[in-house]
């Protein structure tokens, strides 16, 4: 009689001993994380990370704000590049620098890592970066998941994602409604293209460039890829510490969809924000990516930051305080606009003028 051999996980692809391992190494990064409300509180492996929300006892009626993303096609570049440990911070970014937005406290986040086939000691460099980013945001990983599909991802193939939970006091809730006439606009500089438009900047690069990763770009003096996965800066400390030092009205996260349609969505109706081009110099990752795809400056506007990674909108008083809060901080901020009446403006935003040369 001939022996069969049974079906098995293992045999489907899913090798569950290759989880436990990452899991053991990626506890030292997810240690470095913790906040007062979360020591003691069960630990990684669980069922659920765990929050000790008794312990904000400085809020009198903390709202609690949720917020999800991905870092998008980015994942690509960091795995042709065989680098795993900054695209932690991306993701981290795009969820606490949208908390921040309504001014809450990003308190802790949870990341969801999807995986062709488990290689532990690459699952545990992204979790590296994941908890980094947390340490810059000021808040706690308390748990996460990583899944293996074999069979609808190549072995080298990931994706990853996250959420994020965050707390501000109920007055001092940040939102349209704050926004005045005469306000003024700041700009915070990005880091380079963050997170968003990656499909764009793949197709030009790749498609309609032919350049590869390792090429050497003068005016970025590194490589190409280096430039491309430069991480997401974290703004969301050095927003709350300029709620804490002066008067805000709103923030904006400029992500997907750019700088002036973000704007727009933290304009009420009947006011209108005007950014000046010609306050700041975009990077020269933008002008390249222009100018080798041939992109429109209407369509890169829509698309990438152009060299803005965050807004802060506060009144003319609060404009010296807020420029040097930033500066001590070491964040490159200026005055990039104003917030008028709409008048005509069929939007809520725009940007005019020229960029600097």
């Amino acid at each position: 009689m001939s022996e069969t051999t049974g079906a098995s996980y293992a045999a489907a692809g899913v090798d569950i001993e290759a989880g436990d391992r990452a899991v053991e190494l990626m506890k030292e990064w997810v240690k470095k994380t913790q906040r007062a409300e979360v020591a003691g509180l069960g630990g990684l492996g669980g069922f659920a990370g765990l929050f000790d929300a008794s312990a904000l006892k400085r809020y009198e009626r903390p709202l609690l704000a949720s917020a999800t993303d991905g870092v998008g096609t980015k994942v690509d570049l960091a795995r042709k590049m065989g680098v795993y440990d900054t695209i932690g911070h991306d993701l981290v970014g795009m969820v606490v620098d949208d908390l921040v937005v309504c001014g809450a406290e990003p308190l802790f986040m949870t990341d969801y890592i999807c995986v062709g086939k488990v290689h532990p000691e690459r699952v545990a460099s992204i979790v590296k970066g994941i908890a980094e980013g947390c340490v810059l945001a000021g808040c706690a990983l308390v748990g996460g998941e990583t899944a293996e599909h074999p069979g609808l991802l190549g072995p080298d193939d990931f994706d990853v994602a996250g959420a994020g939970t965050g707390v501000v006091e109920a007055d001092q809730l940040l939102g349209p409604e704050r926004i005045r006439k005469g306000d003024v606009v700041i700009a915070m500089a990005s880091s380079g293209l963050h997170s968003n438009g990656y499909s764009l900047v793949r197709h030009v690069v790749f498609d309609r460039a032919g350049w590869a990763l390792d090429r050497e770009v003068e005016e970025f003096g590194r490589t190409l890829g280096e430039e491309l996965l430069e991480p997401t800066k974290i703004y969301s400390l050095d927003c709350l510490a300029l709620t804490r030092t002066t008067e805000v009205h709103g923030f904006s996260h400029v992500t997907g969809g750019g700088l002036a349609n973000n704007l727009a969505r933290v304009i009420p109706d009947g006011l209108h924000a005007r950014v000046d081009r010609s306050t700041w110099v975009p990077g020269a990752v933008f002008d390249l990516v222009g100018k080798a795809g041939q992109v429109e400056q209407l369509e890169l506007e829509k698309t990438l930051n152009m060299g803005v990674g965050m807004i802060a909108i506060v009144p003319e008083q609060s404009v010296d305080v807020a420029l040097t809060t930033l500066a001590d901080r070491g964040v490159d901020s200026w005055v990039a606009g104003e917030i008028t009446e709409r008048g005509t403006h069929t939007s809520g935003a725009e940007l005019v003028g020229d960029y600097a040369r």
